[in-house]
């Protein structure tokens, strides 16, 4: 049926980068990707598209949003490599990606919800270990993050740990277990450092959650966004698949 179409009708670059809001040099850049089919040529060597190649990019723009470029354009490639098993699981692992977003982000409402309000404010000096105190590296290894890390939000002022009187290590008390715990949360949900600075600032200061729940408010919208564009992308791209037979 693909074959059938790359017949019906002869499109010039410029009319198929009009439609779509793009460039001619965009459209020849998609098709040297793969996500474009091969252009057919004229006599004279001039690129000639279908109405395949219509659909083609516009399952593409469709599936950005959602899957991202690099995940949508190995869609793309593989679907016009005839590889569609390839192109399903590469389908299939982005909606794992975003189902573990979700599950992430449950996990810090319940953070959020069982954070005890007297652990919000400044911590006291400690000169030693005490109940659910712990060091650098079995915090890192709870968190599945490098020590490094974590010494980096600490010089960024996410997470405060004290130093133990005898052996200088850093020690950290709940509350610096709890903004480390956070810090990995919104950096997984996509906050930059920048961004996650003055919640927990505000926290501390403010002695309330209500800057981390606005902040996951916009996370949780951000998810249903996807979500929503995963399945505009679906369509599109199941389209596309039933023009090529």
């Amino acid at each position: 049926m693909g074959r059938k179409l790359q017949n019906e009708g002869h499109l010039r670059p410029v009319d198929l980068a009009r439609g779509h809001g793009l460039s001619t040099q965009a459209v020849r850049n998609y098709e040297e990707a793969g996500i474009l089919p091969a252009a057919g040529r004229t006599p004279h060597d001039y690129r000639v598209y279908t109405p395949l190649h219509v659909s083609a990019l516009r399952a593409f723009l469709a599936l950005l949003p959602g899957h991202g470029h690099r995940t949508a354009t190995a869609i793309m490639r593989a679907v016009n490599e005839d590889a569609v098993e390839d192109a399903f699981r590469l389908v299939d692992e982005s909606h794992a990606e975003l189902l573990d977003d979700r599950r992430t982000l449950r996990a810090v409402e319940r953070a959020l919800r069982d954070l005890d309000p007297a652990t919000v404010s400044e911590p006291a000096a400690q000169t030693g270990s005490g109940p659910g105190h712990t060091f650098i590296g079995p915090l890192a290894d709870r968190l599945g993050i490098r020590p490094a890390t974590l010494r980096k939000w600490e010089r960024a002022g996410l997470v405060r740990p004290h130093r133990d009187a005898l052996t200088a290590y850093r020690v950290y008390d709940e509350a610096a277990v709890r903004d480390a715990r956070l810090t990995h949360q919104l950096r997984r949900g996509g906050y930059l450092l920048e961004q996650i600075a003055p919640l927990i600032t505000q926290v501390r200061e403010a002695g309330g959650l209500e800057p981390l729940e606005d902040a996951l408010r916009d996370w949780r919208s951000r998810l249903s966004a996807r979500g929503r564009a995963m399945l505009a992308g679906a369509a599109e791209l199941e389209a596309y698949l039933r023009e090529r037979g």
